[in-house]
């Protein structure tokens, strides 16, 4: 029976150790109890291992020798976990330093027998006479107890009434029961010479242990799911020890025993020892197969997933992600960094992209704009003297109807030719820009009055959403009213049957968004950047010279913002204005 308390005390013990550093094993209050827990469960060990498998006389020495050591032990960390808790703080290493030194010295006295005189031959009981540095040295482990629990009580009493406090209260509890309750045996096996109550102090250590359990569980100090959380926390080191840890113990509980049970049930000759070895290498297949599954899942999977990403990249799938579990070991920060890395790169390169595309522009723009002004200079003289002669002409009288036709014909191409020199005169102009604070709304409803003089706007459904108190901008008036001229007069086109126009107005960060929809004939394919070239249009040959988007191009970039287009599902396009905004609000 003592036995089985023995083995239920040791077992609880490393529970309970294991599951306050799994908790959070970067606590350094949760790593000293955890190191509290493993000196306790040692002291137990060396209680089983002498009172169940050897004489009470035999290695006695030993058990008071190593139940010193284990004694001081607990006390230090004791005083370590008074230190750190609950601020996690660090060791002050000097005050440790100072308050352990002795140990240096009695440890290795209680080791090598120095702490009594044991005489066996007049008694069957051991009759051990303790030296005056025995007594020391219990003076010295009680000193470090009440020192630990000393400050235990200051911080009970900092925090009391909070749940830190009462946490504290539970340590406190589950200490001092422990401590008393074991001290109170050695002390009375020392007092009365009677051996029989060393076989219980490591018993005596469940009260305590349980006080702090229950803590736990009705404070909820902790809870299950911390518990796993924190297991996927751990560095692949500790996971891998703790994986290994569990399956030798379930390959020995659940495998080893039933086959020595089997194989020496009946007798432990030749054959019975034939039939353990047999059965253990091909048993042994079971925990080496586990093991092997588990490092396939814990390193070689999520190592391939991130090896797969990362070939992805460098083929130019610039962004790929890694499918990681939300870890704290070294694949799970690799798998995280990795993320955080390609999607950075996916933006800067995109970024970069548009940077090079802008730039690009910018310079065509500038080219062309110089040639067009000197093109439409040399061309819009002629063609005005032209047109005047062609006009004259018509005014006489007597005029062949078909000579008129021709004429008539000929004066619509000259005006034909004007518009385009007058187009490439707007594109290459570059007076500076009278720039003042602009209400955006206000400019979008004074464009949308003009433009219902236009009989075609009539057969429209006009959608305005308009954000409330949208932030001003500093621009052209004039100019940005012929940018969304423009954008409305192209809808126009591309709606000939009439359709629904959508304007916008929102605030996009710093920007001030203006969303312009139709649902025409909308834009072919992969020529949402193409339309604010010079010259590039979508409209049939002769109705548009392509140099009207690229004007508003020109505009809005000279504003500092941006002009785009998308495509809309199922017909239809979007153009999108960005403007920096002011502080000034209406």
């Amino acid at each position: 029976m003592v036995l089985v308390l023995n083995i239920f005390s040791l077992l609880l013990i490393v529970a309970l150790g294991f599951y306050i550093f799994i908790s959070d094993p970067r606590s350094r209050a949760n790593q000293t109890f955890a190191g509290f827990n493993i000196f306790l469960a040692g002291w137990t060990i060396k209680d089983i291992m002498l009172w169940e498998f050897g004489s009470e006389l035999h290695g006695l020495h030993w058990w008071l020798a190593i139940s010193f050591c284990f004694g001081l032990l607990m006390q230090y960390s004791l005083a370590v976990f008074a230190w750190v808790f609950p601020e996690n703080q660090r060791t002050p290493r000097v005050k440790a330093a100072v308050l352990f030194s002795p140990g240096l010295v009695l440890m290795p006295a209680a080791i090598s027998g120095f702490l009594w005189n044991r005489d066996i031959s007049t008694s069957s009981i051991p009759d051990f006479k303790l030296d005056p540095l025995a007594y020391l040295f219990a003076a010295y482990i009680a000193i470090i107890s009440i020192y630990g629990v000393a400050i235990l009580m200051s911080k009970w009493r900092q925090y009391r009434g909070s749940a830190t406090g009462r946490q504290i209260g539970a340590v406190l509890a589950g200490i001092v029961i422990t401590i008393v309750l074991q001290v109170a045996a050695v002390s009375s096996s020392i007092a009365t010479g009677n051996v029989a109550p060393l076989r219980f102090t490591s018993i005596l250590a469940l009260p305590g242990v349980a006080v702090f359990a229950f803590a736990i569980l009705k404070l909820r100090l902790f809870s299950l799911q911390t518990v796993l959380d924190g297991f996927r926390l751990l560095p692949i080191g500790y996971k891998t020890a703790l994986q290994i840890a569990t399956v030798a113990i379930c390959s020995f509980i659940f495998i080893q025993l039933p086959i020595v049970w089997w194989a020496f049930g009946e007798g432990h000759d030749v054959y019975a020892w034939k039939k353990y070895v047999v059965l253990s290498i091909i048993s042994a297949l079971i925990p080496n197969i586990c093991l092997a599954l588990i490092v396939l899942r814990t390193y070689s999977r999520p190592l391939r997933r991130i090896t797969v990403a990362a070939v992805k990249v460098t083929s130019g799938e610039h962004g790929a992600q890694v499918e990681t579990r939300a870890t704290n070991d070294e694949i799970g920060i690799l798998g995280d960094a990795f993320n955080s890395m390609s999607r950075k790169m996916a933006e800067d390169i995109a970024r970069l992209e548009n940077i090079t595309s802008q730039l690009m522009r910018t310079e065509k723009l500038a080219a062309i704009g110089r040639l067009s002004a000197g093109v439409s200079h040399e061309i819009n003289n002629p063609l005005s003297a032209m047109l005047g002669a062609v006009r004259l002409l018509l005014d006489r009288d007597g005029l062949d109807p078909h000579v008129q036709t021709e004429l008539r014909r000929i004066s619509q191409q000259i005006e034909r030719l004007s518009k385009v020199a007058t187009d490439l005169m707007d594109f290459a102009s570059s007076r500076p820009s009278v720039k003042t604070s602009v209400d955006i709304n206000t400019l979008i409803i004074d464009t949308l009055r003009i433009l219902s003089f236009d009989p075609r706007f009539k057969t429209f459904a006009v959608t305005t959403e308009l954000s409330r108190n949208l932030p001003r901008v500093f621009a052209d008036p004039e100019r940005m009213q012929q940018v969304f001229l423009n954008i409305l007069l192209n809808a126009k086109d591309a709606m000939d049957e009439g359709g629904l126009l959508v304007i916008k107005s929102d605030v996009d960060g710093e920007f001030v968004k203006i969303e312009m929809s139709d649902d025409g004939v909308g834009l072919p394919k992969d020529d949402e950047t193409k339309i604010f070239d010079p010259f590039f249009s979508t409209k049939p040959e002769g109705d548009g010279t392509g140099l009207g988007l690229a004007v508003c191009f020109g505009i809005v970039t000279d504003h500092k913002g941006t002009i785009s287009a998308k495509r809309n599902i199922p017909h239809g396009a979007t153009f999108i204005v960005r403007l920096p905004s002011l502080l000034l609000r209406n």
